[in-house]
């Protein structure tokens, strides 16, 4: 009877498992490590995406209180309401107080009207303490009080500057601040008013660090004075 031949065992030996098994795990943090990045940029994506958006809506929002805003004539009244529009000029972020026709009701039969006191400005920002909140409050009430009262919101975290420059419709210029109460200004709209919104936000690609997003525009008051033309301008009596 012819023995049958004896088979070769096969398999690994310890060393070539041992290797095989770093290669894995090597592999494997590397994929972990690629991951990671992926979801980080998208987070960081998705990040600054949403602060594009939260700036176009700020700015939209305050082009249209803003564009809206009036004065009555009498100035004189007492205990009763005052209509001002008042615009300091601070680092990093000025304030502004107005009354404005912009309101919207939000509830059908609200004892509301489109008249709305409105004032600006920036606090510490809870997310992010190196920068600043920018806040926003209504009351749909016009009072003798044009800084107080009403519902007080949020409009853009991570402001780092928040600038306003006033288009005086009598001299042409561009000026800092703005006091309907002053003497030179007295119960008078600026022609314009020119905002600048600088946010930060992480950078996509350099995690870690901190990039500005900077929005301007110019709105012009509907309720505000012409400019006053020169003497010398072209068809002038």
């Amino acid at each position: 009877m012819t023995p049958r031949p004896v088979r070769a065992r096969v398999g690994f030996t310890l060393i070539e498992v041992m290797v095989a098994v770093a290669i894995l795990t090597f592999m494997g943090s590397l994929l972990v490590v690629s991951l990671r990045g992926t979801l980080t940029s998208r987070e960081l994506v998705a990040e600054n995406r949403d602060v594009q958006r939260s700036a176009r809506a700020t700015m939209e929002r305050l082009t249209r209180e803003i564009k809206l805003a009036f004065l009555t004539s009498s100035t004189t009244a007492v205990n009763t309401y005052q209509t001002v529009f008042v615009g300091t000029d601070d680092e990093p972020a000025d304030q502004l107080w107005f009354a404005s026709m912009a309101h919207r009701p939000l509830y059908r039969g609200a004892q509301e009207c489109d008249q709305t006191e409105i004032t600006l400005w920036t606090e510490t920002d809870p997310e992010n303490p190196e920068y600043k909140v920018l806040l926003h409050r209504e009351s749909q009430r016009i009072d003798q009080y044009p800084d107080q009262d009403g519902v007080v919101l949020p409009l853009a975290h991570g402001v780092e500057r928040f600038d306003l420059k006033f288009l005086d419709g009598q001299s042409a210029e561009w000026v800092e601040e703005w006091d309907t109460r002053g003497v030179d200004t007295a119960n008078r709209l600026p022609r314009a008013v020119k905002i600048v919104l600088v946010l930060a936000r992480a950078d996509v690609e350099s995690p870690g660090d901190f990039v500005e997003h900077t929005y301007v525009t110019t709105v012009l008051l509907d309720l505000a004075d012409p400019l006053t033309r020169s003497a010398f301008a072209l068809g002038a009596s």
